[in-house]
């Protein structure tokens, strides 16, 4: 009878020690659901960000515009969400998609490609070089500009040498002449656009043999 009693007493004892460690266990993970551990928190934070629009930017089409100094529309620069025409440009220019970002610039040389050039123009009909810059830099950048290539630089703050040049500098070169004589605008890898004689407007390369011999340098206005 004695022996019963404790066979009893010892298996009372035993459903009493897992009641309490189920006890423990449903606690424990009644607390985990309520907590979040640190990489769940940072999981959660991170898709709420990017669930979260942007403030102060409005997004149309993958392009949002960007206020610096001037009201120039900048494309998406990622490569995800490019267009066609920042494709295409940088096959031409031979740069990453994602550098090609100024839309203003990259239309405004689309809508003109191919122009003929010619002496004193100022049209769609035909344009000189100078013509060229000056309408570009007014349209573009909205920097009232007007002079011939010589002119233009002497209106430059900086004299600048290759290796120094960004977008929307100038680039001039003295051709069969004494003085400058032709303008264009940088783009990017050596890259600028111009309203050539031979082929109108275009672009071309200053590691080109022929305007490598006649490129004087860059300008900044």
């Amino acid at each position: 009878m004695m022996r019963i009693k404790g066979h009893l007493w010892m298996k009372l004892s035993v459903c009493a020690m897992a009641l309490g460690s189920c006890s423990t266990i449903k606690k424990s993970t009644a607390k985990r659901d309520h907590t979040p551990t640190v990489s769940e928190s940072r999981r959660i934070t991170f898709i709420d960000h990017i669930n979260t629009p942007s403030r102060g930017h409005s997004s149309s089409g993958g392009t949002k515009s960007v206020s610096i100094g001037k009201n120039i529309t900048y494309a998406s620069a990622n490569l995800e969400n490019a267009q066609s025409w920042q494709f295409k440009y940088a096959q031409l220019l031979d740069v990453p998609v994602e550098n090609v970002l100024n839309f203003d610039l990259y239309n405004f040389i689309e809508e003109w490609w191919g122009t003929p050039y010619r002496l004193g123009g100022k049209t769609r009909e035909g344009i000189d070089c100078s013509g060229f810059v000056n309408t570009l830099v007014s349209s573009v950048f909205q920097f009232a500009l007007t002079g011939n290539s010589a002119e233009l630089y002497s209106k430059v703050r900086q004299h600048l040498k290759g290796r120094d040049l960004r977008e929307g500098d100038l680039v001039f070169f003295k051709i069969h002449h004494k003085r400058i004589s032709h303008v264009g605008i940088y783009l990017d890898n050596d890259k600028f656009v111009h309203a050539s004689t031979s082929n109108g407007v275009m672009i071309s390369d200053l590691n080109e043999p022929y305007w490598k011999r006649y490129f004087v340098g860059g300008g900044r206005l």
